[in-house]
Protein backbone atom coordinates (compact mmCIF):
# COMPACT_ATOMS: atom_id res chain seq x y z
CA UNK A 1 0.00 0.00 0.00
CA UNK A 2 1.39 3.34 -1.06
CA UNK A 3 1.46 5.97 1.62
CA UNK A 4 2.63 9.56 1.65
CA UNK A 5 2.25 10.93 5.15
CA UNK A 6 2.87 14.63 5.71
CA UNK A 7 3.68 16.24 9.02
CA UNK A 8 5.08 19.49 10.33
CA UNK A 9 2.39 21.94 9.34
CA UNK A 10 1.00 24.47 11.75
CA UNK A 11 0.93 28.14 12.57
CA UNK A 12 3.87 30.46 12.02
CA UNK A 13 4.39 34.19 12.12
CA UNK A 14 5.45 36.13 9.07
CA UNK A 15 9.20 35.87 8.74
CA UNK A 16 9.28 32.58 10.60
CA UNK A 17 10.11 29.07 9.51
CA UNK A 18 8.49 25.66 9.34
CA UNK A 19 9.75 22.30 8.15
CA UNK A 20 7.38 19.86 6.51
CA UNK A 21 8.10 16.14 6.29
CA UNK A 22 6.70 13.50 3.99
CA UNK A 23 7.29 9.85 4.80
CA UNK A 24 6.92 7.71 1.69
CA UNK A 25 6.27 3.98 1.67
CA UNK A 26 4.89 1.18 -0.47
CA UNK A 27 6.60 1.97 -3.77
CA UNK A 28 9.86 3.19 -5.19
CA UNK A 29 9.48 6.80 -6.20
CA UNK A 30 11.41 8.54 -8.95
CA UNK A 31 10.37 11.99 -7.72
CA UNK A 32 8.85 13.36 -4.54
CA UNK A 33 7.47 16.85 -4.45
CA UNK A 34 5.33 19.42 -2.71
CA UNK A 35 2.30 21.29 -3.97
CA UNK A 36 0.06 23.72 -2.15
CA UNK A 37 -3.50 24.91 -2.41
CA UNK A 38 -4.72 28.14 -0.89
CA UNK A 39 -8.42 28.77 -0.31
CA UNK A 40 -10.28 29.35 -3.59
CA UNK A 41 -7.12 28.84 -5.61
CA UNK A 42 -5.84 26.04 -7.76
CA UNK A 43 -3.22 23.66 -6.49
CA UNK A 44 0.25 24.86 -7.45
CA UNK A 45 3.72 23.37 -7.64
CA UNK A 46 6.16 24.30 -4.88
CA UNK A 47 9.23 22.08 -5.11
CA UNK A 48 10.38 18.59 -6.08
CA UNK A 49 13.43 16.38 -5.84
CA UNK A 50 14.44 13.33 -7.84
CA UNK A 51 15.31 10.27 -5.82
CA UNK A 52 18.23 9.45 -8.08
CA UNK A 53 20.69 12.28 -8.25
CA UNK A 54 18.77 14.61 -5.98
CA UNK A 55 17.92 17.08 -8.72
CA UNK A 56 15.71 19.84 -7.34
CA UNK A 57 13.14 22.13 -8.88
CA UNK A 58 11.31 25.09 -7.38
CA UNK A 59 8.54 27.43 -8.28
CA UNK A 60 9.91 30.92 -8.75
CA UNK A 61 7.85 32.27 -5.85
CA UNK A 62 9.71 30.12 -3.30
CA UNK A 63 13.16 29.83 -4.83
CA UNK A 64 15.78 30.96 -2.36
CA UNK A 65 13.25 30.83 0.50
CA UNK A 66 12.22 27.17 0.58
CA UNK A 67 14.54 24.19 0.35
CA UNK A 68 13.66 20.59 -0.46
CA UNK A 69 15.80 17.69 0.66
CA UNK A 70 15.56 13.96 1.20
CA UNK A 71 16.73 11.34 3.65
CA UNK A 72 17.31 8.09 1.79
CA UNK A 73 17.51 5.98 4.92
CA UNK A 74 14.15 7.23 6.16
CA UNK A 75 12.53 7.44 2.72
CA UNK A 76 11.45 10.92 3.69
CA UNK A 77 11.45 14.24 1.90
CA UNK A 78 11.54 17.56 3.69
CA UNK A 79 10.49 21.09 2.80
CA UNK A 80 12.26 23.73 4.83
CA UNK A 81 10.28 26.95 4.56
CA UNK A 82 11.97 30.16 5.63
CA UNK A 83 10.92 33.81 5.59
CA UNK A 84 7.31 32.74 5.51
CA UNK A 85 4.68 35.17 4.28
CA UNK A 86 0.91 35.24 4.81
CA UNK A 87 0.52 34.32 1.14
CA UNK A 88 2.26 31.01 1.89
CA UNK A 89 -0.85 30.00 3.84
CA UNK A 90 -2.23 26.87 2.19
CA UNK A 91 -2.70 23.16 2.51
CA UNK A 92 0.59 21.57 1.48
CA UNK A 93 0.47 18.22 -0.28
CA UNK A 94 3.22 15.69 -0.76
CA UNK A 95 3.23 14.07 -4.19
CA UNK A 96 5.05 11.00 -5.45
CA UNK A 97 5.89 9.86 -8.95
CA UNK A 98 6.61 6.19 -9.62
CA UNK A 99 7.00 6.41 -13.40
CA UNK A 100 10.58 6.92 -14.56
CA UNK A 101 11.58 10.36 -15.75
CA UNK A 102 12.62 10.78 -19.38
CA UNK A 103 14.40 14.02 -18.56
CA UNK A 104 14.95 16.26 -15.57
CA UNK A 105 12.43 19.10 -15.63
CA UNK A 106 12.80 22.39 -13.79
CA UNK A 107 9.05 22.57 -13.15
CA UNK A 108 6.36 19.98 -12.45
CA UNK A 109 2.62 19.74 -12.97
CA UNK A 110 -0.05 17.78 -11.12
CA UNK A 111 -0.12 15.10 -13.79
CA UNK A 112 3.56 14.39 -13.36
CA UNK A 113 2.71 12.63 -10.09
CA UNK A 114 0.91 9.39 -9.34
CA UNK A 115 0.23 9.50 -5.60
CA UNK A 116 -0.77 12.20 -3.15
CA UNK A 117 -0.76 12.66 0.58
CA UNK A 118 -3.69 13.95 2.62
CA UNK A 119 -2.17 17.39 3.06
CA UNK A 120 -1.02 19.45 6.01
CA UNK A 121 -2.22 22.96 6.83
CA UNK A 122 0.28 25.81 6.99
CA UNK A 123 -1.00 29.12 8.29
CA UNK A 124 1.19 32.21 8.36
CA UNK A 125 -0.03 35.17 10.38
CA UNK A 126 1.00 38.75 9.69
Amino acid sequence: QVQLVESGGGLAQAGGSLRLSCAASGRTFSVLGWFRQAPQKEREFVAAITWSGGHTAYDGSVKGLFSISRDDAKNTVYLQMNSLKPEDTAVYYCAGRTRPLRNIPNYYRDWDFDYWGQGTQVTVSS
